[in-house]
């Protein structure tokens, strides 16, 4: 599968506490005889000391989404923005489960729009509009979702394709000394 790879950096609650790969290809890792190699240097995403501690760490491989510009329209209700999708992931052949479920969120900064897990780790960015104040996500079917996002002056809404075209994986646990 083609794609880009998200990896964080989880602490033993399960909160995100480094991104430490978003949208990056595969030759920014390194490829060991098994696996793709990174190092994580035990900083949070404040570039503080994480404390010691078990972490773990996972991702996606973000196939090849398309996105769709719908244009200006008119504002979705306001129950739509506090909603998360499901979505039905390709299934990893290195696990014998099936197919994962992620739920996916919009996030947004002063950088734009972005497509991310519900735990917070960015998968896709959606646009560069800044001054998103509020944005909002909807299914449109099993993998493509609808995203509105609203400036202040307009609202616009974008859809993003192929969402199933992800696979999760998990890198395991490890502990910081």
């Amino acid at each position: 599968m083609d794609g880009t790879i998200s990896l964080g950096i989880y602490d033993q609650g399960g909160k995100i506490v480094r991104v430490l790969h978003q949208n990056a290809q595969l030759d920014d890792f390194a490829v060991g005889p098994d696996a793709l190699v990174t190092r994580w240097d035990g900083k949070d995403d404040g570039h503080q000391d994480s404390p010691s501690g078990r972490y773990h760490a996972r991702g996606y491989l973000v196939g090849p989404l398309k996105r769709e510009d719908l244009s200006e329209t008119s504002s979705p209700s306001t129950q739509i923005e506090a909603n998360v999708v499901k979505v039905r992931l390709v299934r990893n052949p290195l696990r014998k489960d099936k197919r994962a479920v992620v739920e996916l969120d919009i996030g947004f900064n002063s950088e734009g729009s972005y497509l991310k897990t519900s735990d917070g780790l960015p998968l896709f960015k959606i646009s560069e509009t800044p001054n998103v104040t509020r944005a909002g996500i909807a299914a449109k079917n099993e993998n493509a979702v609808d995203i509105w996002q609203d400036d202040g002056t307009s609202v616009h809404q974008f859809r993003i394709s192929n969402v199933d075209q992800m696979m999760a994986f998990d890198c395991g646990e490890f502990e910081l000394k």
